[in-house]
């Protein structure tokens, strides 16, 4: 558990279990608990239930992490990918072959090259070319600053995600229906977990500093220690 807005380690527990996150939780008495105004986290259902369990007012307060909804965008994309290039290929089409980060990578971070790739292997009518086109229509959803026109665009955007006859995406599609309410709680406050991510990289690097650690109770020490956010002066 890391805090949002100081971008530091709270607490480490054992094992991805509603158990384990409900142990942080019971430190807590009522009114502390009341007073915890938002929790962002990925997909994760006994993480969401042990929250909805502890927190009063949880359903108001749990934010789905926008990139974790990005990276199950992407997966749904290469999938796609995959299944079309296995069949092109063992026909001779090499088309796909090689392109496989350019489809799932933001618009940021694509050159000017590979938009013309991308657009080039669209008009040529492939699957994969559709996938992306959902995968990108997606991602305006966290652009709207009011959340009634973000749920009207959904809705129209779920319909087409849902009849492109591609199961990878209407997988998809139906996954972000059911995690709707607490994805849109993105725009309150525009918080994710870009913060947690850069301290699971921290502590990766305190792990092989170390060297590894020979029990958990060393590591977790350590990552406290380091990512805690501790005050070392004596006063």
């Amino acid at each position: 558990m890391s805090d949002l807005e100081r971008g530091r380690v709270l607490w480490v527990g054992d094992e991805r279990k509603k158990a384990t996150l409900a142990q942080f939780w019971s430190q807590f008495e009522e009114d502390r608990l009341a007073a915890v105004e938002e929790v962002v986290m990925d997909m994760w259902e006994p993480y969401i239930q042990a929250t909805l369990d502890a927190v009063p007012g949880a359903d108001s307060k749990i934010v789905i992490d926008r990139y974790h909804v990005a990276h199950l965008l992407a997966d749904g994309v290469d999938r796609v990918r995959r299944r079309e290039h296995a069949v092109l290929y063992g026909a001779g089409d090499a088309r796909l072959k090689g392109t496989r980060y350019i489809w799932i990578k933001g618009p940021s971070r694509r050159r000017r090259s590979e938009e013309l790739l991308i657009e080039q292997l669209s008009r040529s009518g492939l699957k994969v070319g559709r996938a992306w086109a959902i995968k990108e229509a997606a991602t305006h959803l966290w652009e709207y600053a009011h959340r009634g026109w973000a749920v009207k665009y959904f809705r129209r955007w779920y319909h087409w995600a849902t009849h492109c006859r591609l199961p990878p995406m209407i997988r998809v599609a139906k996954t972000m229906k059911r995690y709707l309410p607490w994805i849109l709680n993105y725009l309150r406050n525009r918080h994710t977990n870009a913060g947690a991510e850069a301290l699971n990289a921290n502590i990766q690097e305190v792990k092989y500093r170390a060297r590894g650690y020979r029990n958990r109770a060393n590591f977790r020490r350590a990552i406290l220690f380091y990512c805690g956010g501790l005050t070392m002066s004596p006063l």
